[in-house]
Protein backbone atom coordinates (compact mmCIF):
# COMPACT_ATOMS: atom_id res chain seq x y z
CA UNK A 1 0.00 0.00 0.00
CA UNK A 2 1.69 3.34 -1.35
CA UNK A 3 -0.46 6.10 1.14
CA UNK A 4 2.58 7.57 2.52
CA UNK A 5 2.31 6.12 5.89
CA UNK A 6 5.65 6.34 7.92
CA UNK A 7 5.54 6.48 11.80
CA UNK A 8 8.19 9.00 13.95
CA UNK A 9 9.17 9.02 17.32
CA UNK A 10 7.03 11.45 19.13
CA UNK A 11 9.44 14.33 20.10
CA UNK A 12 9.34 17.86 21.49
CA UNK A 13 9.14 19.08 17.50
CA UNK A 14 5.86 17.06 16.78
CA UNK A 15 4.00 17.95 19.57
CA UNK A 16 1.68 19.76 17.10
CA UNK A 17 1.19 16.51 15.16
CA UNK A 18 -0.07 14.84 18.69
CA UNK A 19 -2.05 17.53 19.57
CA UNK A 20 -3.95 16.96 16.19
CA UNK A 21 -4.04 13.15 16.75
CA UNK A 22 -5.48 13.46 19.93
CA UNK A 23 -7.69 16.30 19.22
CA UNK A 24 -9.06 19.21 21.58
CA UNK A 25 -10.61 16.73 24.54
CA UNK A 26 -6.82 15.24 24.25
CA UNK A 27 -8.19 11.46 23.16
CA UNK A 28 -10.37 9.51 25.69
CA UNK A 29 -11.95 11.86 27.53
CA UNK A 30 -8.47 14.42 28.20
CA UNK A 31 -6.96 11.76 28.51
CA UNK A 32 -3.54 12.93 26.56
CA UNK A 33 -2.07 9.29 26.99
CA UNK A 34 -1.71 10.06 30.84
CA UNK A 35 -3.91 6.71 32.24
CA UNK A 36 -1.00 4.44 32.97
CA UNK A 37 1.59 6.84 33.34
CA UNK A 38 -0.64 8.61 36.53
CA UNK A 39 -1.61 7.33 39.93
CA UNK A 40 -5.25 7.22 39.71
CA UNK A 41 -5.66 9.87 42.54
CA UNK A 42 -2.86 12.21 40.93
CA UNK A 43 -4.84 11.33 37.10
CA UNK A 44 -8.33 12.34 38.92
CA UNK A 45 -7.09 14.89 40.44
CA UNK A 46 -5.69 16.58 37.26
CA UNK A 47 -7.76 18.99 34.27
CA UNK A 48 -7.36 17.87 31.34
CA UNK A 49 -5.16 20.86 30.62
CA UNK A 50 -2.80 19.62 33.64
CA UNK A 51 -2.48 16.18 31.74
CA UNK A 52 -1.87 17.91 28.76
CA UNK A 53 0.96 20.05 30.49
CA UNK A 54 2.02 16.67 31.81
CA UNK A 55 2.65 14.70 28.79
CA UNK A 56 3.93 17.94 26.78
CA UNK A 57 6.66 17.42 29.96
CA UNK A 58 7.13 13.83 29.24
CA UNK A 59 7.83 14.44 25.59
CA UNK A 60 9.86 17.50 26.12
CA UNK A 61 12.18 15.39 28.52
CA UNK A 62 12.39 12.43 26.34
CA UNK A 63 12.93 9.80 25.13
CA UNK A 64 10.06 9.35 23.03
CA UNK A 65 7.23 7.79 24.54
CA UNK A 66 5.43 6.53 21.42
CA UNK A 67 4.91 7.10 17.70
CA UNK A 68 3.30 9.39 15.30
CA UNK A 69 1.70 7.55 12.52
CA UNK A 70 1.10 9.83 9.23
CA UNK A 71 -0.42 9.51 6.28
CA UNK A 72 1.61 11.79 3.75
CA UNK A 73 2.04 14.97 6.16
CA UNK A 74 -1.29 14.44 7.72
CA UNK A 75 -0.55 12.76 11.67
CA UNK A 76 -3.41 10.40 12.26
CA UNK A 77 -1.97 7.62 14.86
CA UNK A 78 -1.03 7.41 18.02
CA UNK A 79 1.18 4.26 19.60
CA UNK A 80 2.12 4.45 23.05
CA UNK A 81 5.61 2.13 23.28
CA UNK A 82 8.71 2.36 25.26
CA UNK A 83 9.80 0.50 27.96
CA UNK A 84 7.78 -0.87 30.86
CA UNK A 85 9.26 1.54 34.07
CA UNK A 86 7.70 4.48 31.63
CA UNK A 87 4.10 3.71 32.54
CA UNK A 88 3.69 2.88 36.31
CA UNK A 89 0.27 2.19 36.69
CA UNK A 90 0.55 -0.43 34.15
CA UNK A 91 2.45 -2.63 36.48
CA UNK A 92 0.67 -2.24 39.03
CA UNK A 93 -0.40 -5.58 41.14
CA UNK A 94 -3.73 -4.92 40.70
CA UNK A 95 -3.98 -4.74 37.05
CA UNK A 96 -4.16 -7.19 34.00
CA UNK A 97 -1.11 -5.68 32.22
CA UNK A 98 1.02 -6.40 35.16
CA UNK A 99 4.32 -8.04 34.79
CA UNK A 100 5.13 -11.91 34.43
CA UNK A 101 8.04 -11.31 36.52
CA UNK A 102 8.35 -8.32 39.37
CA UNK A 103 11.89 -7.63 37.64
CA UNK A 104 10.30 -7.12 34.37
CA UNK A 105 8.50 -3.67 35.36
CA UNK A 106 11.99 -2.66 35.79
CA UNK A 107 13.74 -3.79 32.90
CA UNK A 108 14.94 -1.45 30.34
CA UNK A 109 14.25 -4.61 28.30
CA UNK A 110 10.97 -5.20 28.50
CA UNK A 111 8.69 -3.08 26.47
CA UNK A 112 5.13 -2.77 26.38
CA UNK A 113 2.47 -1.51 23.82
CA UNK A 114 -0.03 0.32 26.09
CA UNK A 115 -2.35 2.79 23.81
CA UNK A 116 -3.58 3.18 20.61
CA UNK A 117 -5.21 6.22 19.01
CA UNK A 118 -6.31 6.64 15.68
CA UNK A 119 -8.43 9.63 14.41
CA UNK A 120 -11.90 8.82 14.10
CA UNK A 121 -12.24 9.21 10.03
CA UNK A 122 -9.39 6.90 9.65
CA UNK A 123 -10.38 3.97 12.10
CA UNK A 124 -11.19 0.59 10.41
CA UNK A 125 -8.91 0.97 7.75
CA UNK A 126 -5.73 -1.10 9.11
CA UNK A 127 -3.47 1.95 10.73
CA UNK A 128 -3.76 0.12 14.34
CA UNK A 129 -2.17 -3.13 12.17
CA UNK A 130 0.59 -0.94 10.77
CA UNK A 131 1.36 1.37 13.67
CA UNK A 132 2.31 -2.14 16.04
CA UNK A 133 4.14 -2.63 13.08
CA UNK A 134 6.33 0.73 13.41
CA UNK A 135 6.73 0.29 17.41
CA UNK A 136 7.82 -3.04 17.13
CA UNK A 137 10.63 -2.30 14.76
CA UNK A 138 10.65 1.03 16.95
CA UNK A 139 11.34 -1.13 20.36
CA UNK A 140 13.80 -3.60 18.47
CA UNK A 141 15.90 -0.80 17.00
CA UNK A 142 16.03 0.76 21.13
CA UNK A 143 17.04 -2.64 22.13
CA UNK A 144 14.01 -4.43 23.57
CA UNK A 145 14.10 -7.90 24.19
CA UNK A 146 10.39 -8.37 25.00
CA UNK A 147 7.49 -6.60 23.99
CA UNK A 148 4.27 -6.86 26.78
CA UNK A 149 0.83 -5.68 25.55
CA UNK A 150 -2.57 -6.06 27.30
CA UNK A 151 -5.35 -6.40 24.65
CA UNK A 152 -9.07 -6.46 24.74
CA UNK A 153 -10.58 -9.67 23.33
CA UNK A 154 -13.70 -7.68 21.51
CA UNK A 155 -15.91 -4.66 21.72
CA UNK A 156 -19.16 -3.99 20.71
CA UNK A 157 -18.20 -1.58 18.14
CA UNK A 158 -15.03 -2.26 15.93
CA UNK A 159 -14.59 1.71 15.91
CA UNK A 160 -14.84 1.66 19.73
CA UNK A 161 -13.19 3.95 21.96
CA UNK A 162 -12.06 1.40 23.88
CA UNK A 163 -10.22 0.06 21.81
CA UNK A 164 -7.45 2.28 23.00
CA UNK A 165 -5.75 -0.83 24.37
CA UNK A 166 -5.44 -2.60 20.88
CA UNK A 167 -7.96 -5.14 19.88
CA UNK A 168 -6.21 -9.13 20.50
CA UNK A 169 -6.54 -9.75 16.39
CA UNK A 170 -3.76 -6.61 15.57
CA UNK A 171 -1.14 -8.25 18.08
CA UNK A 172 -2.04 -12.22 17.40
CA UNK A 173 -1.15 -11.12 13.47
CA UNK A 174 2.07 -9.07 14.65
CA UNK A 175 2.79 -12.89 16.29
CA UNK A 176 2.79 -11.59 19.87
CA UNK A 177 1.34 -15.01 21.89
CA UNK A 178 -0.86 -15.57 24.73
CA UNK A 179 1.45 -15.34 28.17
CA UNK A 180 -0.82 -14.96 30.86
CA UNK A 181 -4.72 -14.66 31.42
CA UNK A 182 -5.77 -13.09 34.74
CA UNK A 183 -9.53 -11.41 33.18
CA UNK A 184 -11.96 -12.79 30.31
CA UNK A 185 -11.44 -10.70 27.68
CA UNK A 186 -8.21 -9.09 28.38
CA UNK A 187 -4.88 -11.65 28.25
CA UNK A 188 -1.20 -10.33 28.65
CA UNK A 189 0.55 -10.93 25.27
CA UNK A 190 4.28 -11.38 24.60
CA UNK A 191 6.24 -10.84 21.53
CA UNK A 192 9.92 -12.29 22.03
CA UNK A 193 12.64 -10.27 19.51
Amino acid sequence: MNDGFHAEPLSADRWGDFEAVMGPRGACYDCWCTYFRLVPAERKSFSGSEKKDFMRQRVNEGPPPGLIGYLGERPVGWVQVGPRADVPNWNSPRTVSRPLEEADAGDPAVWAVSCFFIVSKERGKGLSHRMLDAAVAHARTAGARVIDACPIERTKQSKSVGLYVGSRRIFEAAGFSEVASRKEGRPLVRLVL
